[in-house]
This record gives C-alpha cells, sequence and structure tokens, in this order.
C-alpha cells in the first residue's frame, strides 16, 4: 500500500484509526480521506506533537495495518 495516498481502503481502515487514535473525530477521519499528509496534520493538532514524530507515529501504524491485513488475508486463503 502506498503510504501517501491509502483512499481506497480508507473506509476500511477509519476504524482502526479511531481506536489507534481516540483523539480524532469523525468529522477528521471523513476529512483525512486517506491522505497520508492529512492524516499527520491531524495527529500534529489533536495530539500536540511535532511534525516528524506524527509522520513517524503515522507510517508506523500504515505499515502495522498492512502487516495486519496481509497476515488476515493469507489466513483466510489456505
Amino acid at each position: 500500500m502506498n503510504t501517501d495516498q491509502f483512499s481506497g481502503k480508507w473506509k476500511q481502515m477509519q476504524g482502526a484509526a479511531k481506536q489507534q487514535w481516540g483523539k480524532l473525530t469523525d468529522d477528521d477521519l471523513e476529512v483525512i480521506a486517506g491522505k497520508r499528509d492529512t492524516l499527520v496534520g491531524k495527529l500534529q493538532e489533536r495530539y500536540g506533537i511535532a511534525k516528524e514524530d506524527a509522520q513517524k507515529k503515522a507510517d508506523e501504524w500504515l505499515k502495522s495495518y498492512k502487516t495486519a491485513n496481509e497476515h488476515a488475508h493469507h489466513a483466510t486463503t489456505k
């Protein structure tokens, strides 16, 4: 999954994002709409963290989400 644009999967990812970052509102999730830079900006805004920290957290979450989904997909296709 391209970490810059994951809008095709965003509808499925919103619940996981809400679990990961409880301070994000439903409106925030709609505005993010699968755009990494917007996610980073909202993390900065809601959590008061530096851009670099927000980027790192977003990238780590995207990577872990992708890995978890790949494992789930492999388990269901076996």
